[in-house]
């Protein structure tokens, strides 16, 4: 089997619906930018082990979903308020366990920890340009909450952070 098609060479790319839009329209800017956190989210898990890889791994079935839905191509099995519950649940199962700090903090205190920050700032330019390309409902509240999710699991990771102010 060939990967390559050639039809793209032109610039565009087709959505689920089969309709083809440059490769710089909204809409695959913003499932690009899904497939580029999915992509930092490997970095972090193949760093991790236990109970954060198995939630790594996780979120990056999930965006799966999500990027299905952004291209229409979801059929069904896109993102749900249930996922969005999900995120949430976890977000105040992680914060149950340690204080958050109450200040900005410098990002890398260690190598997951900077790895899930940077998954966090790509979601949200997901979250832009899904915002850009017309998206709402669930896609974008799963966005949202999984940028939530990964600012608490990084310093959840980083242990004791450090201040942006001395």
């Amino acid at each position: 089997m060939k990967i390559y098609t050639r039809r793209g060479d032109d610039g565009s790319t087709a959505l689920g619906s089969g309709a083809r839009v440059s490769k710089d329209s909204p809409l695959p800017e913003a499932y690009g930018a899904v497939d580029e956190a999915q992509a930092v989210l490997g970095l972090v898990r193949a760093e991790s082990e236990g109970e954060l890889a198995e939630l790594v791994e996780q979120l990056e079935r999930d965006l799966w979903r999500v990027m299905g839905e952004l291209a229409g191509a979801a059929r069904g099995d896109g993102v749900t308020r249930e996922m969005v519950a999900g995120l949430e649940a976890r977000i105040d199962s992680l914060t149950d366990r340690f204080e958050l700090p109450q200040e900005f903090v410098v990002p890398g205190e260690n190598r997951v920890a900077a790895l899930l920050d940077h998954a966090r700032t790509v979601v949200r330019r997901a979250e832009r340009r899904a915002l850009a390309a017309g998206v709402g409902g669930d896609a974008l509240a799963y966005l949202n909450r999984l940028s939530d999710l990964l600012w608490v699991m990084a310093r959840w990771q980083a242990g004791e952070a450090l201040p942006s102010r001395d």
